[in-house]
């Protein structure tokens, strides 16, 4: 049976798409050292992502914009990367493990969710790393457009810096319209 372990990164930041990852394990093929990508360090998650695209029977990674999560909502918005990440599979899983308490809606193959997922399956670790990894690169790449916004260090999360850059210097195309700090400053 091939299951697909499914996650996100990237639901709680005001700015930028919320990004998700579906991984199919070889288990001819296994990776040491899979855990929840938050409890690893930088360097092993970058180490982990490089392999785990080199060993993965099938791996693949997806997103929705920053627009389609003010569209949507956020929770509508990660259930669509989501399902892309697994659409978008080479190989097609029989089942697919999700990192939280709800399965993906709108997704025709057998789905179960499972709470603190990522630190439990490997396929749901895996898929942590590759979103969680895609994701932080996507805010350094911002970070070097609009450095005045730190976003390289905060990954867009709503922090007392990254709140006070919004106040000095307005917000950027790539911000979340319809979360509220955003609102509020709009509104002002």
């Amino acid at each position: 049976m091939k299951i697909a372990g499914v996650d996100e990164a990237g639901r709680g930041p005001l700015v930028g798409s919320v990004v998700a990852a579906a991984v199919i394990l070889d288990p001819n093929n296994p990776i040491v050292g899979l855990n929840d990508s938050k409890k690893l360090s930088e360097k092993k998650r970058e180490k982990l992502f490089i392999e785990i695209q080199e060993k993965a029977l099938a791996w693949s990674i997806a997103e929705a914009t920053c627009d389609e999560i003010d569209q949507l909502n956020i929770l509508q918005a990660t259930f669509l990367a989501m399902r892309r990440a697994v659409n978008h599979l080479n190989t097609m899983p029989d089942q697919v493990l999700v990192d939280g308490n709800q399965c993906i809606k709108g997704l025709d193959i057998e789905c179960h969710a499972v709470v603190g997922g990522d630190s439990l399956h490997a396929e749901i670790s895996a898929a942590s790393i590759l979103a969680k990894v895609t994701r932080d690169r996507q805010m350094v790449e911002l970070d070097a457009e609009y450095p005045q916004y730190g976003f390289a260090k905060h990954k867009g999360y709503p922090t007392k810096a990254h709140l006070l850059a919004i106040a000095e210097h307005g917000i950027i195309e790539g911000h979340r319209k319809s979360y509220g700090p955003i609102k509020r400053i709009m509104e002002q």
